[in-house]
């Protein structure tokens, strides 16, 4: 252990930690709006190019758990140095891959070597922040989590219109190199306690198995018809299995990979509850929207971006606000406060129409960072609150890779909900088109029936699907709202004080 480790410059240790966390969320949407473009270069179906996205955010939840084994064994700066190398490596290797099976290959490895880089860069933040200013420090990482996942969509679609789609790995090297440089040279010689820790490969075996299973169920479950599936079946009951083998192994092991023993913690339980959530709430809202614009509206990938992209805006202007007078109020307030923006903005997107245009979109979506401002940080608060500092690490990446799945699961609930109840509203609608109806009949006339009964089939046809997803839209979006305000009262469970604590979390699970 090192005696020479000399205060950091605080800006600079920052930047370093914040840019490499920015990279590695940045990862879970920059691919979206290019999968047509990978799927046409590699010569495979869009089916098929999903899996660049299952493969980084299944491989990268499944090794968060690990976070407090791994800084036990190496250090939180030797494992963030080494997670951010490896992470541009495999950056590099997603961009050089030849085939959709080297591309799904190494995109699962930068989600794994990705999987610690989130939870300890907010160890680290803590632990050089004075208590003073470590809520400031929170608000600027929570400022990163948000505008990353927004500004993915915009870059990828940029990227893969003007240069070409390797490209969109590519710019992760340089980015890498100098988070590296600057982490290294500003917390050199950090003392850190490192140990031998027993690995618990039970329970990484099962946690593999479970959250691996229990993703491809509800990735491909809409395709395969769900349970009419004998594969989706097989992978439901293998999640199944494999997740009770765990918690009970996890429960009960002396050295567990996963320490469920913090959800003993009031405050770490209501906060983790909170921010799954809300995170899988605010998730299934980044995803839906730019897929609703594009396909009902005629938005091209780029101008469905720069419709969400004003979701960061409020979030980067309140950064410093909210992380230098959040711990004047009661964080609850604050969060209440958020879950009824992010709440009141689903019901009004409940009410958007198939002519809504564009400025209120952008208005809607700029409120709507309203609520996230004031989300993450005081949901995090809480999280830490309660835990021993040599639990932070671990507390850390555990909440992390539950918020991680619960973007996961969100992203296929809320697509199957939509594409669900679109099909219901359009079975509905079409019962009334009937030659004895006098709207029907009006309609077609209006379309030239008379002349080209085929085209004014279609054109009516069109006319309904569209309106069965946007009344679909429509309901998802007040399911949505509802889970906002109802995280109101799970919030107040949580009991003050609200202080984050620092300490040597490598020695933690």
């Amino acid at each position: 252990m090192s005696n020479t480790f000399r205060p950091p410059n605080l800006g600079l240790a920052t930047v370093g930690l914040s840019l490499a966390t920015f990279m590695q969320v940045l990862d879970t949407t920059i691919a979206n709006v290019s999968l047509p473009t990978i799927a046409g270069n590699l010569g495979v179906s869009s089916e098929q190019s999903t899996w660049v996205i299952t493969s980084f955010a299944v491989s990268n939840a499944i090794a968060l758990p690990l976070t407090g084994f791994l800084t036990r064994r190496f250090g939180e700066t030797k494992l963030f140095i080494w997670s951010t190398l490896l992470f541009a490596l495999a950056s590099l290797l997603c961009g050089l891959a030849q085939s959709m099976n080297m591309l799904i290959l190494f995109r699962a490895i930068q989600g794994a070597v990705a999987g610690p880089m989130y939870p300890i860069t907010q160890a680290l933040l803590i632990s050089i922040y004075p208590p003073a200013k470590r809520g400031m420090a929170l608000a600027l990482l929570a400022m990163v989590t948000v505008v990353a996942p927004i500004a993915g969509p915009v870059m990828g679609g940029w990227i893969t219109d003007n240069y070409t789609w390797p490209w969109i790995f590519f710019i992760n090297v340089p980015l890498g190199m100098f988070a590296v440089s600057v982490v290294a040279t500003q917390l050199a010689g950090r003392p850190e306690h490192t140990e031998r820790p027993k690995m618990d490969y039970v329970g990484l075996i099962t946690l593999i198995i479970g959250v691996g299973a229990l993703q491809v169920v509800l990735d491909k479950g809409n395709d395969d018809d769900w349970f009419n599936s004998q594969f989706i079946i097989a992978m439901s009951v293998t999640s199944a299995i494999s997740l009770a083998v765990f918690l009970i192994w996890e429960l009960t092991d002396k050295d567990p990979i996963v320490n469920l023993r913090l959800f003993r913690h009031r405050n770490f339980t209501t906060g983790t509850l909170s921010m799954v959530l809300g995170y899988a709430a605010f998730f299934g809202i980044a995803l839906l929207i730019p897929q609703w614009l594009q396909r009902n509206l005629g938005y091209t990938a780029t101008w469905a971006g720069l419709a969400t992209a004003p979701i960061g805006v409020l979030p980067v202007l309140l950064t410093v606000f909210v992380g230098r007078y959040a711990t004047r109020f009661d964080l609850r307030w604050l969060a209440s406060f958020a879950f009824l923006v992010m709440g009141g903005t689903c019901f009004m997107r409940a009410n958007f129409y198939g002519d809504v245009d564009f400025n209120h979109v952008v208005w809607v979506t700029l409120l709507q960072g309203l609520g996230v401002a004031f989300f993450f940080m005081p949901v995090l608060t809480i999280v830490l609150s309660d835990l021993q500092p040599r639990e932070i690490a671990a507390g850390s990446g555990l909440a992390t890779f539950l918020r991680t799945l619960g973007g996961s699961f969100a992203a296929s609930i809320v697509t199957f909900l939509w594409q669900h109840r679109a099909i219901v509203h359009h079975s509905q609608l079409t019962e009334t088109l009937t030659p004895y109806n006098p709207i029907a009949q009006q309609a077609m006339a209006q379309m030239g029936a008379a002349h080209d009964p085929q085209r004014a089939r279609a054109q009516l046809e069109q006319m309904v699907n569209q309106q069965a997803f946007n009344i679909s839209f429509d309901e998802v979006f007040y399911v949505l709202g509802i889970i906002f305000i109802a995280l109101i009262a799970v919030v107040w469970l949580a009991k003050p004080p609200f202080t984050a604590k620092a300490g040597p979390a490598a020695s933690g699970h």
